[in-house]
């Protein structure tokens, strides 16, 4: 370990967790970095997130540039250690691992900048175009029990080059044949947006099952019949059901109930098995449609998904949880600064980003595990009373009570020649307070 870098004992016991991920030499930086990156309120580029392990008088910033790019260690094998912990933390014994699946734009400056391109950048007004590198991400889904809604850990990620090489497709496909190798035990439901369904995706073995919005111009066809027997090839589809909204009237409607979004609703049900035979050739589904009940939220929601076991509610209910990655991806830009770093080579950007996102679920897993307090919820309300409603932690309290767990660790390291708390210099006290 670093000398004066002080880590709580529950926080040590995760970062331990990925040391298998690291040399020697490189663990200890992964450690002052991740530490760092939790208790740097300003900007988290790498000096940023030297600044913020309070060690930048002991470790120069060159050391910690060449960490990102020049030692040895590989973003995916820390974030299969993370799912590790979450698959056996977290989730039932035995249970299906539910992931949701997005791209985002991390805005970046410069030309030399390493795979950056001109694209949309979803989190503008407007989807206006933007330059920097695509990200696509691959995250687990899980309920925490203080939790309304459920929440996306990041745990593997892909950067995409631009125009001539793998699509984002092709990456996600392979971000999946990771889990798969690496769970094999283990069944995948994967929710992704519509941006994601065919190519790749179409191979996936049957214990991974996919959800997918459909496009409003797809069309779906009857199950292939049975083989007649005739001389020639059988048919590989049926009739030609037309669009998702055609299609779905083919079937009766029938009222449920289902949860999502935080809250329990009534919505009006449709379930069509069938082929997406362009998506997903030959491998049969199902055309799951949603409709708000009469006075509530407009419109229909048209899903297909592989899953021929689960229930239409749960199908519904599984396509909503997906949008807990777009939460989990503004929480990485806005709160944790994931995207601020100024490298340019290519290894320091292809593990930047994926560093971040996974600091960022270290800290929901600390969470999870070690700091949830029942009276976090009323003491944050005493702090701040116009948070009238305000009844579950978000990730911003999660990070501040880790950053006060830091704090309260460092301080109360008594060595010998140490000045009293009464003594520490008010600078540091005052930057102590802002970070909680």
């Amino acid at each position: 370990m670093l000398p004066e870098l002080t880590v709580p004992a529950s926080l040590a016991e995760l970062l331990q967790a990925c040391r298998s991920c690291f040399s020697v030499r490189s663990f200890p930086l992964f450690v002052l970095l991740a530490v760092g990156m939790i208790g740097q309120v300003g900007e988290s580029t790498v000096t940023g997130i030297l600044l913020g392990s309070g060690l930048q008088r002991l470790v120069g910033h060159d050391r910690v540039h060449r960490f990102f790019a020049e030692h040895r260690w590989c973003p995916d094998q820390l974030g299969l250690a993370l799912a590790g912990l979450i698959v056996a933390k977290l989730l039932a014994p035995g249970a299906a691992i539910p992931l949701a699946l997005d791209d985002s734009l991390f805005r970046r400056r410069g030309k030399k900048v390493a795979h950056a391109h001109l694209g949309h950048d979803a989190s503008m007004p407007g989807h206006h175009l933007a330059r920097g590198n695509r990200w696509v991400i691959l995250a687990i889904i899980v309920e925490l029990p203080f939790c309304s809604r459920p929440v996306a850990l990041p745990v593997l990620m892909r950067l995409w080059r631009g125009k001539g090489t793998a699509s984002m497709i092709d990456l996600a496909r392979e971000m999946i044949g990771v889990l798969l190798r690496a769970f094999p035990e283990r069944a995948l439901q994967i929710t992704a947006d519509a941006a994601y369904h065919g190519g790749r995706l179409a191979d996936l073995p049957a214990r991974a099952s996919i959800t997918t919005r459909t496009p409003r111009n797809a069309v779906v066809y009857a199950p292939a019949p049975p083989p007649t027997g005739k001389r020639g090839r059988p048919r590989s589809k049926g009739a030609r059901l037309g669009t998702p909204e055609h299609a779905a009237r083919l079937v009766p409607e029938r009222e449920t109930r289902v949860r999502r979004y935080g809250r329990t609703e009534t919505v009006h049900i449709r379930d069509l098995r069938c082929l997406w035979y362009g998506a997903f050739g030959k491998r049969e589904g199902r055309l799951v449609a949603a409709r708000d009940a009469i006075g509530a939220r407009k419109g229909v929601l048209y899903v297909f998904t592989t899953d021929l076991t689960a229930s239409a509610e749960e199908i519904v209910e599984r396509y909503a949880a997906r949008w807990s990655i777009e939460v989990a991806i503004e929480n990485a830009k806005q709160i944790m600064g994931v995207g601020q770093a100024r490298n340019r080579v290519p290894a320091a950007v292809e593990r930047t980003v994926p560093f971040g996102m996974l600091v960022m679920t270290i800290v929901y897993l600390w969470y999870a595990l070690h700091g949830h307090d029942a009276a976090d919820i009323a003491q944050r309300r005493a702090a701040a009373p116009w948070y009238e409603s305000k009844s579950e932690p978000a990730f911003s309290d999660m990070l501040a009570k880790l950053r006060r767990t830091i704090i309260k660790t460092r301080f109360s390291r008594v060595h010998a020649g140490h000045q009293p708390l009464a003594q520490i210099d008010p600078d540091l006290l005052a930057w102590s307070l802002t970070a909680a």
